[in-house]
C-alpha cells in the first residue's frame, strides 16, 4: 500500500468510527511505517474508537519517551503474539490497550504482578475471591464471598480471619503505606 493509499484507508476507518479530527491528524502525522503499523493493528483488533484514542496517545507517549518507532514498538513479542494469538476480537483488543499501558507505566505493570502474586498466594478456596483496583486507580480492595449455605458463609469467614494479615498488608501496599 502506498503512503496515499495508506492515509486514505486510515480516514476512511476513522470516518466509520467517528474518531475525532485532533487524533485523527496525529495518527497522520505518524512516519509511513508507524501509521500503517498502527493501522494494521487497529484494523486486525477491531479496536473501538476509545481504544484506538488511548492506544494512539500511549504507543506515542512511549515513542517519545524511548525513543524508539512506533513500528519498531509493534513488532515486539508481545504484541505480535496477541494480535497474532487465539481469542476473540474484543478480548485481543482489551489485551493490547493493556499491553500498551504496561509498556507506557513499567512500574503500575510490576506493582500489578506484585499484588496479583500476593493475593495468588493466599490461596483462597472457591467462593472467596480478593478483587484488585482496576490500574491501582484506587486502593480499596474488594473482598467478594459467594455462598450458598450458612456453612459455606461460616467456612469463608473463617477463611478471610486465617488470611487477614496477608489481606492487611495487600491493603497497606495498595494505599501507599508500605512498600512491596
Amino acid at each position: 500500500m502506498t503512503p496515499t493509499d495508506t492515509a486514505a484507508a486510515i480516514r476512511a476507518w476513522a470516518a466509520e468510527r467517528h474518531l475525532p479530527e485532533a487524533h485523527l491528524e496525529r495518527w497522520l502525522a505518524m512516519d509511513e511505517a508507524g501509521r500503517a503499523a498502527f493501522f494494521s493493528f487497529a484494523r486486525r483488533l477491531r479496536l473501538r474508537t476509545g481504544q484506538l484514542v488511548s492506544a494512539l496517545e500511549m504507543i506515542e507517549e512511549i515513542s517519545v519517551r524511548d525513543g524508539t518507532a512506533i513500528d519498531a514498538i509493534l513488532a515486539r513479542d508481545r504484541f505480535k503474539r496477541i494480535v497474532e494469538g487465539s481469542g476473540s476480537a474484543p478480548g485481543k483488543a482489551r489485551a493490547f490497550v493493556e499491553e500498551l499501558k504496561a509498556l507506557r507505566l513499567p512500574r503500575l505493570g510490576e506493582t500489578m504482578d506484585r499484588l496479583r502474586a500476593e493475593v495468588a498466594a493466599l490461596g483462597l478456596p472457591r467462593g472467596l475471591s480478593v478483587v484488585l483496583p482496576r490500574e491501582l486507580s484506587s486502593d480499596v480492595l474488594k473482598v467478594v464471598l459467594a455462598v450458598r449455605s450458612r456453612r459455606e458463609l461460616r467456612s469463608l469467614i473463617e477463611t478471610i480471619e486465617r488470611v487477614e494479615p496477608q489481606l492487611a498488608r495487600i491493603v497497606d501496599l495498595l494505599g501507599g503505606r508500605d512498600e512491596l
